[in-house]
């Protein structure tokens, strides 16, 4: 199996989708700083080093890009800098035209959502599917995460 590209499961996938279209819907309620992708990532950085440690997450971080980046070469500027952070990313979604209505909208191929998948897969590895979770819930507690499928949605 070494000559197929691994994907990331279909479930993580259906979850980041879920948590960029949460992140995508809650820019109506203000102005957007910043791309769905990267607050869902820093959302999850700062929880997770508060977690296990800045160092963990950096690691974790480096792992899910260097496996998203077999899918999404266009991902090859992106870089995780010490501290965890994302550099380059901004560039990359300027790129893929990040200024659409996004809810719901996410390309099949979209780096973002194969970034988060990655790390929410390298997650539920090392943690587990339920503590997985339960850090996602604190995180996004108003966001429906048990139903995240292909029919994404914010709660009403």
């Amino acid at each position: 199996m070494l000559g197929k590209k691994m994907k990331a499961a279909p479930t993580m996938r259906d979850l980041a989708r879920c948590l960029l279209t949460y992140e995508a819907g809650a820019d109506k309620a203000s102005e957007p700083m910043e791309s769905p992708t990267l607050r869902v990532y820093e959302k999850l950085r700062q929880s997770l080093a508060e977690f296990a440690g800045v160092a963990a997450f950096e690691s974790l971080a480096f792992r899910a890009l260097t496996q998203a980046k077999s899918e999404a070469p266009s991902l090859w500027a992106v870089k995780v800098a010490a501290d965890g952070s994302l550099q380059g990313l901004a560039r990359y979604e300027t790129q893929i035209d990040m200024d659409k209505d996004l809810v719901g909208e996410f390309p099949a191929g979209d780096g973002g959502i194969i970034l988060i998948a990655r790390l929410l897969g390298l997650l539920r590895l090392f943690l587990g599917e339920a503590l997985t979770l339960s850090l996602l819930r604190n995180v996004w507690p108003g966001a429906a995460l048990d139903n995240c499928n292909s029919e994404n949605g914010r709660k009403a």
